[in-house]
């Protein structure tokens, strides 16, 4: 006969068996989250281009799924990056999973003064690690010649200090998300600044 094991090995066998499938688990839970959270934001771009081309097309306020609380209100490529992405009007965390917004106490993309518009980090404006001053952001609105932009100047802010400035004067454009790129945990209260100013035509 083989002598038995210890009741204490058989039951620490147990629970780090235990342990080990629980792991397991929460592991593919937040890696299933993850790509769910990246899967769910293309699709959705997908649908907010075709309400995009009813948009152009003269209709307003257009749903991009009948539930939805938000519409297009531009669409903004970044050809250096091939970066193509529909504006949604507001920025409300529900907006923000979908695509980036416009603050809509801001100037609207294309008029004269300040259009801010903000994305998360860690989808639609992950982009913006990457770009420099000189780069060219080309902004369509509904019913407006298509504007071109360069990057003036890029930098971090403190949200709980920082000011940033809106022109009335000029035709500009500000992309804001939240800081650092790689953060653990969402929000913090670093934000990451693109500033743009449209080009002379």
């Amino acid at each position: 006969m083989r002598p038995r094991a210890p009741a204490a090995a058989v039951t620490r066998k147990r629970a780090l068996a235990v342990a080990m499938t629980l792991a397991a688990t929460v592991a593919a839970w937040e890696l299933g989250h993850g790509l769910w959270i990246h899967a769910k934001a293309r699709l959705a771009q997908v649908l907010l281009h075709r309400a995009w081309e009813r948009t152009v097309a003269g209709q307003a306020r257009v749903k991009p799924w009948p539930w939805a609380d938000t519409w297009p209100v531009a669409r903004l490529r970044v050809p250096a990056h091939g970066v193509d992405l529909i504006v949604l009007d507001g920025v409300s965390g529900r907006t923000l999973a979908f695509g980036p917004g416009h603050a809509s106490a801001s100037a609207s993309p294309g008029e004269v003064g300040t259009a801010f518009v903000t994305g998360h980090r860690d989808t639609h404006f992950r982009f913006l690690q990457h770009v420099s001053v000189g780069d060219v952001i080309l902004v369509h609105a509904p019913g407006r010649a298509g504007g071109r932009y360069v990057v003036r100047e890029i930098a971090v802010v403190d949200a709980r200090r920082a000011v940033i400035r809106s022109d009335t004067g000029g035709d500009h454009l500000v992309l804001l998300t939240c800081y650092p790129f790689d953060a653990i945990t969402p929000g913090g209260p670093l934000r990451y600044v693109v500033a743009a100013d449209r080009a002379a035509s």
